[in-house]
């Protein structure tokens, strides 16, 4: 995950793949923090509508498992 966090290597699309390529398998076993990056990474960063939608499922898993990074990007979380 530090990879997106990093100001110029999150940038490259390279960078993004490949962290996506590494949250996959963390994520299909439920660690929720793999699941809120990927979904997150999938719903801002890929083109086909089949990717942003396994992206939103993946935030709304770990926004039901009170990540509140997902919680805020789908909006349910109130200030």
């Amino acid at each position: 995950m530090w990879l997106l966090d990093s100001p110029r290597l999150g940038q490259s699309i390279n960078i993004k793949h490949f962290a996506g390529r590494l949250l996959k398998q963390p994520a299909r076993e439920g660690v929720v923090a793999a699941q809120s990056r990927l979904g997150q990474l999938m719903c801002r960063e890929c083109g086909n509508a089949r990717d942003r939608r396994i992206g939103h499922d993946l935030l709304r898993l770990a926004a039901r498992a009170g990540d509140r990074r997902a919680q805020r990007e789908l909006g349910q979380v109130e200030d």
